[in-house]
């Protein structure tokens, strides 16, 4: 069986190198910025092996909001859609980028005794808040087929 949370720490992990952006697990990162993302473990799907294989591929959904807010130094400021738009084409990177070369993931998600069989992204909202808001969001969903190594 693959255990949920090595996939988040990794996942987390991740997206913050690819992007140079910090992301919090559920809530806002300690000490962010502005501009971060928030990574919301959400449905899983386990496939059932054959009979003589004792483990099972794991399918786990994961939600990416990029969130871009007022800057504390300047009262009256608030998010940027641009900025949120952009983080956003960085996530979608991050996770589903290949090597046009080789075809091999452009950041690999390292796990120990996991093989990444696809990603992808499972549904895109998109834009979430008025330009207006003091903070605007950018949503993502994407899915990460694993199977034991």
């Amino acid at each position: 069986m693959i255990a949920r949370r090595p996939v988040t720490i990794a996942l987390a992990a991740l997206l913050a190198s690819a992007s140079n952006r910090p992301v919090g697990r559920g809530r806002k990162p300690t000490g962010a910025p502005q501009n971060y993302y928030l990574l919301d473990s959400l449905d899983t799907a386990l496939d059932g092996p054959p009979l003589a294989d004792m483990n099972d591929d794991l399918s786990p959904v994961y939600q990416v909001t990029s969130v871009s807010g007022p800057d504390p130094a300047k009262p009256g400021s608030n998010g940027d859609p641009e900025q949120v738009e952009w983080m956003a084409d960085k996530a979608r990177e991050a996770f589903l980028s290949r090597d046009p070369g080789t075809g091999l993931w452009l950041h690999p998600l390292i796990l120990p005794g996991v093989s990444v069989m696809s990603r992808t992204l499972e549904t895109e909202p998109g834009g979430t808040n008025d330009p207006a808001d003091g903070i605007i969001s950018y949503v993502q969903r994407f899915r990460f087929d694993l199977t034991p190594a």
